[in-house]
């Protein structure tokens, strides 16, 4: 038969002096069937809790160009020497070339060769984008629409094949991503820890300051920031930190250096990522 979705739904109240015992029978039934329900879930729920918690967090900047893909790098790092299967994801990446007929963008490289668990470019970075400019427009000039739903899938297939996943930003925290659309509601979407990049330059301290505030808006945790030295001589650096944190409820993760070699590995000794939640604990191999 088929059904009209639209059709209000018609309930029959049978008379009151209808014989009512099948229909004690049935919730005798029901009963039964959502007692077994609530013993399944209550034991999935042991189960779960006997596993352990798995890491992922959102990485955003306070600007572009200001070190979220070293940092990011450095994390995935960090966990696989912890000894877990980790995955970075750039949902988004604005600027890439061309490469043995493969279009290659140099952040989501570096993500891809500090992780060890290595999926389709597709997946880790549903939209990269050949123009190095906003996303938005870059899309617009490939005639591509940028939409959560492709990320938000490939996220969920990324966090299957992991134990860890770190989600790199694209830009500052509110870069737009199509008319209705920026990163900060691909963040909240998302609903993971934020780690905020400060890169160190004159204005950061607004810039930082900003950035927290719109985090905490969107309802989500900073769960901790980095200080990374964008230039070498920058002046009163040690009081711009200070000042930021007396201001910032979330622990100073680490102060990266302006880096001879920027490697995943050299920023990874300057950074204690041990502070944030449900960082797994190193495994013995």
């Amino acid at each position: 038969m088929d059904m009209n979705l639209d059709a209000p739904l018609i309930v029959d109240t049978p008379p009151a002096d209808a014989e009512v015992t099948g229909a004690v029978v049935l919730d005798l039934e029901a009963d039964a069937t959502d007692e077994a329900n609530a013993q399944t879930a209550a034991s999935a729920a042991v189960a779960a809790a006997a596993l352990p918690p798995r890491f992922s967090c959102f990485v955003t900047g306070t600007d572009t160009e200001i070190g979220k893909t070293l940092i990011s790098s450095a994390m995935l790092h960090a966990l696989v020497q912890a000894g877990v299967r980790a995955c970075g994801m750039k949902p988004v990446a604005a600027g890439a070339e061309l490469r043995d007929g493969v279009w290659h963008n140099d952040d989501c490289d570096q993500l891809a060769a500090a992780g060890n668990v290595h999926l389709q470019p597709s997946i880790t970075t549903p939209f990269l984008l050949r123009e190095p400019a906003a996303p938005h427009i870059a899309a617009a000039l490939e005639g591509v629409e940028i939409s959560p739903v492709p990320i938000l899938a490939a996220y969920v297939e990324i966090n299957a094949a992991s134990d860890a996943v770190v989600v790199e930003g694209v830009g500052g925290f509110r870069v737009p991503l199509n008319d209705e659309f920026d990163t900060a509601d691909l963040a909240e979407q998302l609903d993971l820890p934020v780690v905020l990049v400060v890169g160190l330059r004159l204005g950061c301290i607004s810039h930082a300051l900003l950035t927290v505030e719109a985090i905490a808006a969107r309802g989500l945790v900073l769960a901790g920031w980095v200080a990374n030295e964008t230039q070498a001589d920058m002046a009163f650096a040690d009081e711009n930190i200070a000042a930021l944190e007396q201001r910032i409820d979330a622990p100073l993760l680490g102060r990266v250096p302006r880096l001879e070699q920027p490697t995943a590995q050299a920023a990874a000794a300057y950074l204690d990522f041990t502070m944030l939640p449900d960082w797994p604990a190193q495994k013995n191999t």
